[in-house]
């Protein structure tokens, strides 16, 4: 006969890192922690150090809190933090009759290996930690759209920053009396979320050529009747949730060729976007996007070798999820998941040039049953005056 054997789930990791077990928990700290989930599903125990416990035992989303000397094992705890919280975790698996763990893909291996050693099955769940983020409560849509709000008040100041300069002789702008440069943009950006209690990792302020690399960060002064990459994805710093939005200004005259392009991206964001709904795959939703750029006359893929800095194109996927992390999944691309009700993605097309740079327009969507809800309202024009 079958053995019927006793599960847990355990989850370990510094909750200030790990975005999975921090949505488990809703309790940040930045040393080891092991969650142990029991899988009648009525108790979880906490593990972690012992002067985080009070702390912890008032916020944390858990039956209870100990530290590892409540599950000292026969061989002693290790004078390694994480290492006894690895033992410990082990020890209340063993004292509680647990036969077989299961862990998410974020596991330490110093975790498992305790566990093995006391005895105890690990078996890996690809989905633990993963769908259950996937699908957002209303709870975090709204920090989403918190997050992105503010995030679409930085694209705005930035790019009339931009579009409100003044060109010299020599095409380079100068903004209130000194000359303007991604790094200067950038700065400004980071201030006002410093102001705004967000933390911004750095901007993508790309102006001309250089930008035609997707992530190229961009540097040094920019010119007037030029394409800048505008792409700004800052995190908040109470509910940890992220915004992500790019759009593209060009100071002055905007060259033809620039106003083609960005028809085509515009046209194929409307295509991802109205691709988007609940049951329908990642793959899918990049192959409508895709394939509104080859309408309008562009190329997909990376260049090959030899080919001229003429060649436009849209190089990457259409877009990813979006939480707790600015990239998590799923992936718009080719081999994308089915998409499930609360997903939260984003929808990015591009095109890029080595002879002009790039353009490229990003909204965050929420995925809905027959649909998607976007939560952007920023105008997606070239002209920011």
């Amino acid at each position: 006969m079958p053995v019927d054997l006793k599960r847990a789930v355990v989850m370990a990791g510094a909750p200030s890192a790990n975005a999975s077990l921090f949505r488990r928990i809703r309790f940040s700290v930045g040393d080891p922690v092991a969650l142990v989930e029991f899988e009648e599903g009525a108790r979880s125990v906490l593990i972690l150090r012992d002067i985080e416990m009070e702390r912890a035992s008032g916020r944390a989303r858990v039956s209870s809190v100990h530290c590892p000397a409540d599950f000292t094992p026969p061989e002693e705890l290790s004078g390694d933090r994480e290492t006894a919280t690895a033992q410990a975790a082990a020890e209340c698996l063993r004292r509680s009759g647990i036969d077989r763990v299961i862990g998410d893909r974020s596991l330490p291996l110093v975790f498992v290996e305790m566990i093995r050693r006391a005895g105890i099955e690990v078996e890996y769940d690809s989905d633990l930690g993963v769908l259950d983020r996937r699908q957002k409560t209303e709870e975090e849509i709204d920090w989403l759209r918190e997050s992105q709000k503010v995030t679409e008040e930085a694209i705005g100041r930035a790019c009339r920053m931009i579009a409100n300069s003044v060109a010299n002789s020599d095409g380079v702008l100068n903004f209130e009396g000194q000359v303007l440069t991604s790094e200067r943009v950038r700065f400004a950006t980071d201030q006002f979320f410093l102001e705004n209690g967000f933390t911004n990792p750095s901007a993508i302020i790309a102006g001309g050529p250089i930008a035609a690399d997707c992530h190229n960060h961009g540097a040094g002064e920019l010119k007037t009747s030029s394409p800048v990459i505008v792409d700004i994805f800052p995190q908040s710093r109470s509910t940890r949730y992220w915004g992500d939005c790019t759009r593209t200004v060009v100071h002055g005259d905007i060259p033809d060729e620039v106003l083609r392009m960005h028809a085509a991206v515009a046209t194929a964001k409307r295509a991802g976007i109205e691709a988007t709904k609940a049951g329908v795959t990642g793959q899918s939703v990049h192959e409508a996007t895709t394939g509104a750029i080859v309408s309008s006359g562009y190329s997909v893929g990376l260049p090959g070798d030899g080919e001229a800095d003429t060649y436009c194109a849209m190089t990457h996927g259409t877009g990813h999820g979006i939480g707790l992390e600015v990239h998590e999944p799923p992936l718009l691309d080719f081999k994308g998941p089915e998409l499930l009700a609360g997903d939260a993605v984003t929808i990015e097309p591009g095109l890029y040039c080595k002879a002009i740079g790039a353009v490229r327009l990003e909204d965050m969507v929420i995925v809905r049953e027959g649909g998607c809800e976007n939560l952007n309202t920023l105008p997606e024009s070239l002209d920011w005056k």
